[in-house]
């Protein structure tokens, strides 16, 4: 018989992007010291995520995914939280109210520190030290004390989860997100352009409903959807040490959660069928996420289902499609076929991001816009093409004003690129590039 599994059971299985820690007996003096702290969120927050993503599961509801693509330790303030959370539920109005279905809102927020790389080691001019696998790990600096593993980051990251968490929780149920605050969350210099003048106007077009529906006689004023809105954290489960001493068993239940997030994903790098990651995500019960890139196999796909979601719970499991916008036409169907036919009521998400990376003339590592709205465009081409729901979105944003992919009614050039580019490690879409895309895919909603 098979041991029963345990938040430890990653251990017995090859694990791949975790870092060399210089001191393991630190290391595990700071997972025992991470065991005694307060869980970040509640069992009882991701079963309702859980019956949120169900819904998108029965294509019901569509999932809006976004936030940066590495948090940062040292950029951390009230203001980036704030404006990034702006802009999400600035794209999430979008999509509900053009295409008319809900959207459920889920933030790489709160805990996104961890980033996968393709080689341990990076070498400049001829000095070779460890990669930069984000902040929850070492530091960006180019030197030996600041690439060298630190397992104190585990602990800080810990606590800027925390506190950003607070922020979240009180400005989404604490007035913010209020639909009367709608004009509110336009940025100064998204409001400017184009894209912010067409949300201007959509925000006019709800407050005129709100009216409307008031003057029926309609008590708005106890409607809590109206007020508030469930916003939930997620991000990359890397370091898996981490991730095991904040999953903690449900008393209620009898199950295991990692309270790190409310959902977390495994990555495109880290999603072997027999490694560590996918035993780790076997056992717990939070909504979990898997991206699939243009390698994976019709039977790499059902197999993961079949580790990942035995009991085919709608919403249990989000497959995200990061194809590049050259293969999703040609590669997503199948997938999209064998895992239906399995029986396996997952919700697909698009990653437009990943597979469309490239570096531009000066050097610089970027995204083109128009390549992010044709991939999403043919994922739900894929979709349509087979008769299932293409259920959300993930992407990497922010709502400062950035200069960091091309494209855009902005007409970003290569030139541009070195007046903002502040991301830590791939690039982000501004707040502006965000709002069109939001319009882009509330169009194809709607068709």
């Amino acid at each position: 018989m098979s041991e029963p599994w345990a938040p430890s059971s990653w251990r017995s299985r090859p694990s791949v992007q975790q870092p060399t820690w210089p001191d393991d007996a630190e290391f595990e003096l700071v997972q025992k010291q991470l065991a005694a702290e307060p869980p970040l969120v509640f069992p009882g927050e991701a079963r309702h995520l859980l019956d949120q993503l169900g819904t998108v599961a029965r294509g019901e509801a569509f999932l809006l995914q976004a936030g940066d693509c590495a948090e940062s330790m040292d950029a951390f303030s009230a203001d980036v939280v704030r404006d990034k959370l702006k802009i999400i539920l600035q794209m999430a109005v979008v999509l509900t109210y053009s295409a008319g279905v809900p959207s459920v809102k889920v933030g790489r927020i709160a805990g996104q520190f961890a980033k996968p790389r393709s080689a341990p080691m990076e070498v400049v001019d001829g000095v070779e030290l460890p990669a930069f696998r984000g902040h929850i790990v070492n530091d960006i600096g180019f030197d030996e004390r600041a690439r060298t593993p630190d397992p104190q980051r585990l602990l800080r990251a810990y606590h800027q989860s925390s506190a950003t968490l607070n922020l979240v929780r009180s400005l989404t149920r604490g007035g913010f997100s209020d639909l009367s605050q709608v004009h509110q969350w336009n940025n100064d210099f998204v409001g400017s352009s184009a894209e912010g003048r067409r949300y201007e106007q959509l925000a006019a077009e709800i407050d005129r409903a709100l009216r409307f529906m008031k003057a029926c006689g309609f008590d708005i004023e106890s409607a809590p959807n109206l007020h508030e809105v469930d916003f939930f954290t997620s991000h990359e489960a890397l370091i898996l040490g981490y991730e095991e001493a904040l999953t903690r068993q449900d008393r209620l239940t009898g199950r295991w959660y990692d309270l790190s997030a409310h959902l977390l994903w495994i990555g495109e790098r880290t999603r072997q069928i027999d490694g560590a990651h996918v035993e780790f995500f076997s056992g717990i019960a939070n909504p979990v996420g898997c991206k699939i890139g243009p390698t994976t196999t019709p039977d790499e796909a059902v197999d993961l289902c079949e580790r990942l979601d035995p009991d085919r719970q709608p919403g249990r499991l989000t497959l995200v499609s990061r194809m590049g916008r050259d293969k999703v036409r040609d590669v997503l169907p199948s997938l999209l076929t064998a895992v239906r036919d399995a029986g396996h009521p997952v919700v697909w998400a698009c990653d437009p991001m990943h597979g469309n990376t490239f570096s531009s003339a000066t050097g610089r590592k970027t995204r083109h816009f128009e390549h992010i709205v044709d991939e999403v465009a043919g994922f739900f081409e894929a979709h349509r093409s087979v008769g299932t729901w293409p259920g959300g979105l993930h992407i990497e944003l922010t709502g400062e004003d950035v200069t960091e992919c091309l494209g855009g009614s902005s007409a970003l050039v290569d030139a541009d690129l070195d007046s903002r580019y502040e991301t830590m490690c791939d690039p982000r879409l501004n707040a502006r590039q965000s709002l069109d895309l939001a319009f882009r895919v509330a169009e194809l909603l709607r068709g």
